[in-house]
């Protein structure tokens, strides 16, 4: 099974440790961690369900290309990483 880990600036909102889920795709792997954490999709995904523009997903250290579907097939070894990128200075 894929695991799907946050990076800290994510986790300050809402604590989650890495967790390993069913799914083939980014989208389906990312459904079931919301599902036990619904809060956390909002800090991910917007209204449209599409990453949120300061939000980058890597699957085992690749940037995903899909970022509106989701749709990068996953496997079950496969790690993947959320990422909340910071602004300010």
């Amino acid at each position: 099974m894929p695991t799907v880990s946050f990076t800290s600036a994510l986790q300050r909102f809402l604590p989650v440790p890495p967790t390993s889920v069913e799914g083939t795709t980014v989208r389906e792997a990312l459904a079931v961690v919301f599902a036990s954490r619904p809060a956390l999709q909002g800090y991910v995904l917007d209204d449209q369900g599409v990453l949120r523009r300061h939000v980058n997903v890597f699957v085992n250290g690749d940037l995903v290309r899909d970022r509106a579907r989701l749709s990068d097939a996953v496997g079950p070894n496969d790690e993947i990483y959320v990422f909340q990128a910071l602004t300010g200075g």
